[in-house]
């Protein structure tokens, strides 16, 4: 059986990460900007014109929204690639000059970490064989041991005939197939 985690995910899918109380928040931060704009800022002696609180309005309320959707992002990504979710979002949110806190958790940030689907311990993707109980994570070609897709004919390395082979969960022993 493969790991689940190693395919490559879509921008939805990233945005489903994002927690209810994050888009609450953001929210607020839209509605708030807009409330600045329209009833504080007016009271001022010399307010800009109308197109103007409303452009500004609009920006510094996306702005502020999206900032808060990335911190949220960064919360629940944080805690689902085996790092510390608090930690990084209280880099998020004290480094916020120009995003570098999201900026440096984005470049930063661990490979997510898949589970074994034999004893369900932590697995970083890219491993062929779970390290607590060596059950083969992904399949690999007989001849060269390297790995290949399941719908493969022939390994892309060597050339061997991979065949009808099966690959679900199995354990290794001693270097042979148990």
């Amino acid at each position: 059986m493969q790991l689940t985690s190693e395919k490559r995910t879509r921008l939805a899918d990233e945005i489903r990460v994002v927690p209810g109380w994050a888009w609450g928040l953001a929210a607020v931060a839209f509605v708030g900007a807009q409330f600045l704009m329209h009833v504080v800022v007016p009271r001022d002696p010399n307010p800009p014109p109308l197109w103007g609180r409303v452009l500004l309005g609009l920006l510094a309320g996306a702005a502020f929204g999206v900032y808060v959707l990335l911190i949220g992002y960064v919360n629940r990504d944080a805690g689902r690639r085996g790092m510390s979710p608090l930690l990084w979002t209280a880099i998020a949110i004290l480094i916020p000059t120009a995003g570098l806190g999201i900026v440096l958790y984005l470049v930063l940030r661990q490979p997510i970490v898949g589970v074994c689907p034999s004893c369900a311990s932590p697995v970083l993707s890219g491993f062929n064989f779970c390290p607590r109980c060596n059950c083969r994570l992904s399949p690999n070609c007989p001849q060269c041991q390297h790995m290949v897709r399941p719908d493969d004919l022939y390994c892309a390395n060597c050339g061997a005939t991979l065949g009808q082979q099966d690959y679900s969960v199995s354990r290794v022993q001693s270097g042979t197939q148990a």
